[in-house]
């Protein structure tokens, strides 16, 4: 791991804080480019959250920051509220035992029900 730069963490910082949910994704939410970030946008659209999806293939320092800002590998990652809630196999595990909508409720995310 290469030591990032902080220019680039602070944008990641600033965007976390001024979105109470944040995607970071390959590509868009209209046009996901793979198939986790499509699938966790999937399950933020069905539960009717307003989130900012930041596509990390438009830059590179932000794909690379991200993953050493969370220290998590992996792209898509899911920020609520500030906090790393976690890549695609965890939000699809916390939506499918409904521990996702409960964590969006207790932070005062809204969603469909």
């Amino acid at each position: 791991m290469t030591a990032i730069n902080t220019t680039v963490i602070d944008r990641i910082k600033q965007d976390i804080a001024d979105h109470p949910v944040v995607l970071y994704m390959k590509g868009t939410p209209v046009f996901p480019q793979c198939g986790f970030s499509a699938a966790v946008v999937q399950i933020l659209t069905h539960l009717g959250v307003k989130f900012k999806g930041i596509d990390v293939l438009a830059d590179p320092e932000i794909r690379q920051g991200i993953k050493e800002f969370s220290s998590w590998p992996t792209i898509p990652q899911l920020y609520v509220k500030g906090e790393f809630i976690g890549g695609c196999d965890i939000v699809r595990e916390m939506f499918e035992s409904g521990e996702l909508g409960k964590v969006l409720k207790d932070k005062g995310i809204e969603t469909r029900g």
